[in-house]
């Protein structure tokens, strides 16, 4: 992801597109409502390529904004996932 974001300028001062932790996140939420409009008024995804496109660019805006923001995401899943194992999940 860094080469690609280097080749392309946006680590520049002067970027159109800079690597904040703020344009990073307004980019994630963006692509994740790009990821519901593929099951709009269905219950299936139509487009099995589209939809997989689609959630790779919420992964790699999810991997560039853990990065910039100093977050080694590998182990805030793992923790994540430890204290969820302590919780109680009700049931409905």
């Amino acid at each position: 992801m860094h080469a690609f974001v280097r080749s392309k300028g946006w680590y520049e001062p002067d970027s159109p597109k800079p690597q904040t932790a703020r344009n990073l996140a307004a980019s994630l939420a963006i692509e994740s409502a790009e990821v519901l409009e593929h099951f709009q008024w269905r219950e299936a995804a139509v487009g099995q390529e589209a939809l997989a496109g689609e959630l790779a660019d919420v992964a790699l805006y999810l991997l560039q904004l853990a990065s910039v923001s100093g977050i080694d995401l590998e182990q805030a899943i793992l923790d994540k996932l430890a204290l969820n194992q302590t919780r109680d999940w009700p049931t409905p």
